[in-house]
């Protein structure tokens, strides 16, 4: 989906014609929409086909007065009742008094910007821009890390209340997901260091002052996805030692109850044997037998009681 807005003396417009000045978003895009935006503004195809390459890192790349500016976002997936954070590339793109931004997927970073205070200011200012987008993006991590932190906390009562594997894979869904996070964070920390040197965009105070809060936002979300990482490591450690040692607890109580259930069946095969066998001719041997397997059962059982075998 290819969208161009263009600022205006009645504000923000949406048009059909690209100009200078204008703003181009494309949403998974298709190939003519690409084609359209080689024609017209000549962009290098490499350029477009980078942002849309899912393995693709931050990065900052300038060729034929065109620069290639590639940040990743935070991209929720829901995949049944599970919730698994993934990151994907948005590139932005400066050429010809144009900016045009592509990313495989509808992103929040992007929407209502042009509804904000101050919008026609961004979209004059490319630089002011791109800055506020690495703010948006900073500020959409720390949303996603807070909302992960929730789901920490409700996983964790699940298992309390019942040790489960669904609730054990819901736990490394996240764990997996701080990592994709925290090496997103620390890449895109590179890109906005680099993009502060000044070689590649004219910075004015202004937009500097926007540049730094957006490090200081990602500096802590680089923060709390290690402290997250650290916390739900040390917590999957926890429950995998949990459930091993019920597991020993079971075993062990199902082994003792094997080893006394052994004992009346030994006195039972003994004395079932076709041999000449003491008190066999006595009336009270059935009684005598089932009592000597009784007793031994009750002496197994109180030695295994002192041993805190059950």
């Amino acid at each position: 989906m290819l969208t161009i807005l263009k600022p205006s003396d009645r504000g923000i417009r949406t048009t059909s014609t690209i100009d200078q000045g204008c703003w181009i978003n494309l949403i998974a895009p298709t190939e003519e929409e690409l084609q359209r935006l080689r024609d017209e503004l000549g962009i290098l195809d490499e350029f477009l086909r980078y942002p849309l390459d899912q393995e693709e890192t931050s990065r900052v790349e300038t060729e034929d007065d065109q620069l290639l500016i590639i940040v990743k976002i935070p991209d929720p997936q829901h995949h049944e009742n599970i919730i698994r954070f993934e990151t994907v590339p948005l590139g932005i793109i400066l050429t010809k008094g144009c900016i045009v931004t592509l990313c495989n997927h509808e992103t929040p970073v992007l929407q209502d910007i042009t509804a904000t205070r101050g919008a026609l200011q961004i979209l004059h200012d490319q630089v002011h821009f791109i800055f506020t987008i690495f703010l948006r993006v900073a500020n959409a991590y720390l949303r996603q890390l807070r909302l992960i932190d929730r789901l920490t906390d409700e996983y964790e009562e699940e298992l309390q209340r019942s040790l489960r594997n669904q609730e054990l894979v819901k736990l490394f869904n996240l764990e997996k997901s701080l990592v994709y996070f925290n090496t997103s964070l620390k890449a895109n920390d590179i890109v906005m260091a680099r993009l502060k040197s000044g070689r590649y965009l004219p910075i004015s105070d202004v937009n500097e002052d926007i540049l730094e809060d957006a490090q200081i936002e990602n500096q802590q979300a680089i923060e709390m996805a290690k402290i997250y990482s650290d916390i739900l490591s040390g917590m999957m450690d926890a429950y995998a030692s949990v459930i091993s040692n019920n597991l020993n607890i079971v075993m062990k109580f199902l082994t003792s109850v094997t080893i006394i259930l052994m004992l009346p069946n030994l006195v039972a095969s003994i004395y079932g044997m076709n041999v000449a066998l003491p008190i066999q001719n006595s009336p009270h041997a059935f009684a005598i037998t089932m009592s000597v397997a009784f007793i031994l059962s009750l002496i197994v059982v109180f030695i295994f009681y002192k041993k805190k075998l059950f």
